[in-house]
């Protein structure tokens, strides 16, 4: 079987990620990384010895797909020339900057008849594979998804660049429309928000709960996920699941601990673990979930089946991220009196500017004529 040629468009920290794996991957030649800036091209083609480009339009004709890792303002412009040009491509989440592109971008893939992915790599998370199975009809799902500052994907804010792992995870899971958006956010070190809160809830009743945060003191990636059998607590990072199941008195509201006594409370303290809930720890097995995308992206070019994460994927993660930031620009600190420089992620103590008087008013003592 002969190798799938492939360039990475980007040479950044995730771009030079995807070089050195793609490069070790058996299915896949790089036929060239490329990059803009000299000294980036410079240190791929040292550390990981591979021809680089300062264009990927000179690359068109040698390739036969492509992995786009720039910044996400460039998502749309790169990705729509290439499938024009008939290039399979895997796009870094947020698959575009809008939903508008991302739609764009599905329409351009279906005309052309070609492999449109998305980089939501937290869909091969060992953790995730490993509890897929457990997780049928969620009712309530809580993540939380934290780091320090990175300077990286600084062209974005928190929900596009953190926040939407977990709306993708989450859409996956949550088959039902969006009935209702609630969120907040502050921008911090720059124009765009780097903490962000959104609740937001489906028409089959599941809720879901969204904490991301790029200013964080510790590293955290956790899902909890409450369906109607199980419990399940995911560590992203440690590749750890812990599943907690109720009994069946407990599923059947049998239990009543509140009309036992003070010492039979006790006794029943020690066996809420062993005898009402039973704890089991899932196996995740190691594995690179940025190498099992990719091949997944050249299976799906291969056999003309659909990606793991699709186009259409990507789309609905953005739009329900649009949801959440529109409800962020629109927060009001102080509620309803809220003047204009307490409102969305930009809110302030206090104005840069001093406001106009509103109407009725008085700035100062009043002045008679006489």
């Amino acid at each position: 079987m002969s190798k799938l040629k492939v360039a990475i468009i980007g040479a950044g920290h995730l771009g030079r990620i995807h070089a050195r794996l793609a490069k070790g991957n058996e299915q896949l030649e790089v036929v060239g990384v490329v990059e803009p800036a000299a000294a980036a091209r410079t240190t791929v083609a040292s550390e990981l010895e591979l021809p680089t480009f300062e264009d990927y339009r000179s690359l068109i004709g040698q390739m036969e797909a492509a992995i786009i890792a720039t910044p996400t303002i460039y998502h749309y412009d790169v990705a729509s020339e290439l499938l024009r040009a008939g290039v399979h491509v895997l796009v870094e989440k947020p698959l575009a900057s809008t939903p508008d592109q991302a739609d764009r971008l599905v329409q351009i893939a279906r005309r052309h008849d070609l492999v449109l992915q998305v980089g939501h790599v937290e869909r091969f998370n060992p953790s995730w594979t490993a509890v897929q199975a457990h997780l049928g009809a969620p009712k309530y799902i809580d993540c939380v998804r934290a780091g320090a500052y990175s300077g990286r994907s600084t062209d974005i804010g928190v929900v596009h660049d953190l926040m939407i792992h977990d709306i993708d995870l989450v859409l996956s899971l949550v088959r039902s429309p969006v009935t209702s958006v609630s969120a907040c956010g502050l921008s911090l070190l720059g124009q765009r928000e780097d903490l962000a809160e959104a609740r937001v809830t489906f028409a089959n009743g599941c809720i879901a709960n969204f904490k991301a945060s790029r200013v964080s003191l510790e590293a955290t990636r956790r899902m909890s996920v409450f369906t109607t059998t199980s419990m399940a607590e995911i560590d992203f990072s440690k590749n750890e699941v812990r599943l907690v199941k109720p009994s069946v008195d407990i599923l059947d509201r049998e239990v009543h601990l509140d009309d036992l006594s003070a010492e039979q409370r006790a006794v029943a303290k020690g066996n809420i673990f062993g005898e009402l809930f039973k704890v089991e720890t899932l196996p995740a097995e190691p594995r690179n979930a940025i190498l099992d995308e990719q091949n997944d992206f050249a299976l799906s070019i291969r056999t003309h089946a659909a990606p793991m994460v699709t186009g259409e994927d990507g789309t609905n993660a953005l739009k329900l991220a649009g949801l959440i930031l529109d409800q962020i620009a629109t927060h009001g600190w102080e509620g309803e009196q809220s003047r204009p420089w307490q409102i969305g992620p930009g809110a302030a103590t206090h104005p840069k500017i001093l406001p106009l008087p509103q109407p009725g008013e008085r700035k100062g003592p009043s002045r008679r004529a006489g």
